[in-house]
């Protein structure tokens, strides 16, 4: 039996999910899904420029895992700028610490998971909730899923 996935740390959740070359229509290509953690991986590296011992400490994973991610990351990023393809960044194992929440139904505070929905209060399931961290991301999100 393989071995579960272990979640990876994530500090970077991008605004923009969804990228697609100029001058095609969405209906037109086929997407790419790169995920969250990918996405990380190639942030800490080639933007932060850190080692991959210290992309590695900070995702929480061991350096072969994490250049096991950052290799499928960038072959799905030269797929599709080289194929025409867009990009969709979604899904993946991942935690992140920039979310936490609090449930005004029973007052629980909760850290975001990729397992669960983000405004559905894991103890209760209500849906009363409100992100306790001031960033544009959970508010544009909030304000999208209140309508």
């Amino acid at each position: 039996m393989a071995r579960p996935v272990k979640c990876r740390r994530v500090e970077f959740l991008p605004d923009n999910t969804y990228f697609i070359p100029s001058g095609k229509k969405k209906c037109e290509i086929k997407d790419i899904v790169l995920k969250v953690e990918e996405l990380e991986a190639m942030r800490l590296k080639d933007i932060e420029g850190l080692t991959q011992e210290e992309c590695a400490d900070s995702m929480q994973v061991s350096r072969q895992t994490f250049q096991n991610i950052i290799n499928s990351a960038r072959k799905k990023v030269a797929e599709a700028l080289t194929q025409g393809k867009a990009i969709r960044i979604s899904g993946g194992n991942y935690v992140s610490d920039r979310c936490q929440f609090k449930c005004l139904n029973c007052g629980e505070i909760y850290r975001m998971n990729f397992e669960q929905d983000r405004y559905l209060c894991p103890s209760c399931g209500a849906k009363e909730t409100v992100c306790m961290k001031k960033h544009r991301f959970c508010h544009r999100r909030q304000r999208k899923l209140r309508k």
